[in-house]
């Protein structure tokens, strides 16, 4: 990418840097990102001791502002006229990339509506981190932070429990023990990806199908990323039409056409739909 050049401020045009930082192992973080940091007037972050950790052991010394979710709103002003005053500012969470289920998407749409320029410098994120060893469908749905209270767990889930492809949750340990028998009641049907101290030295992954879940003992503490498998394809191995078949057959030829009685018996099945054809065109001929 070329970056448009500006003898001022060293190669960098002003605007809003959204920078992706480690996510746990602080090594994970790319050259762009420590020239950015470095060529930055300021550096929002979450928690000033947490990115100072980072800051220091690349010798970054730009300037810090805090900005957390309880206070975003009231710095947003102060930011955007740091930002018109052609400034450099770089947007860092405490651990990958900003405004994922992270502070700063107030501030990133106060941008746009200033028409102040947007870059992002990609980097770690856990969701696709954890999406990209759970061997799970690529088709995902990020939810972000497990819901609150059971009224919008189960108004959620019946909704998640619709999409066939990978949901990612982010969750404490404490609630997700305790939320083990509504996770089982709306996705027994999946597998379950388990991740814990992504890319730290005591990192742990721990994979189940869900309806197990409850009969597993393993050690969580702390945020846990989940990723939960598309629906399991449940495939019947006959090659025949079974006894079961026949009769759900011969209780549809009234009410369906043989085409839809095909479709309809064939989905999740290895039987021939020429078989079946045959079969209910055989009851036809009875008649």
């Amino acid at each position: 990418m070329n970056l448009q050049t500006d003898s001022q401020n060293g190669n960098l045009k002003y605007g809003l840097y959204i920078v992706s930082t480690p996510i746990g192992n602080l090594e994970d973080i790319t050259l762009r990102a420590m020239k950015v940091l470095r060529k930055s007037d300021y550096i929002l972050c979450e928690d000033t001791r947490v990115s100072k950790k980072l800051l220091v052991k690349y010798k970054i010394k730009s300037k810090l502002i805090s900005n957390h979710k309880f206070n975003e709103k009231k710095n947003l002003q102060k930011i955007i006229d740091i930002l018109k005053s052609n400034k450099i500012v770089s947007l860092i969470s405490d651990a990958g990339t900003p405004t994922i289920s992270d502070p700063g998407n107030i501030l990133v749409k106060e941008c746009i509506n200033k028409k102040i320029n947007l870059i992002p410098i990609p980097g770690p994120s856990t969701p696709i981190v954890a999406l990209s060893i759970s061997g799970f469908s690529n088709k995902y749905y990020f939810y972000g932070f497990f819901p609150e209270n059971n009224s919008e767990i189960n108004e959620n889930f019946e909704n998640l429990s619709k999409i066939n492809g990978s949901i990612i949750f982010f969750i404490s340990a404490k609630k997700f023990n305790r939320s083990i028998s509504i996770i089982k009641k709306y996705f027994s049907d999946r597998k379950i990806l388990i991740c814990k101290e992504i890319t730290k030295y005591y990192e742990e992954y721990f994979r189940f199908d869900v309806s197990e879940l409850d009969q597993k003992k393993i050690n969580l503490k702390g945020e846990i990323t989940l990723v939960l498998s598309e629906k399991k394809y449940i495939n019947k191995t006959s090659n025949n039409l079974n006894e079961s078949d026949k009769i759900k057959i011969r209780k549809l030829i009234k009410k369906l056409s043989i085409k839809e009685i095909v479709d309809l018996i064939k989905d999740g099945t290895n039987i021939s739909k020429k078989e079946i054809y045959k079969y209910c065109l055989e009851i036809k001929n009875e008649k």
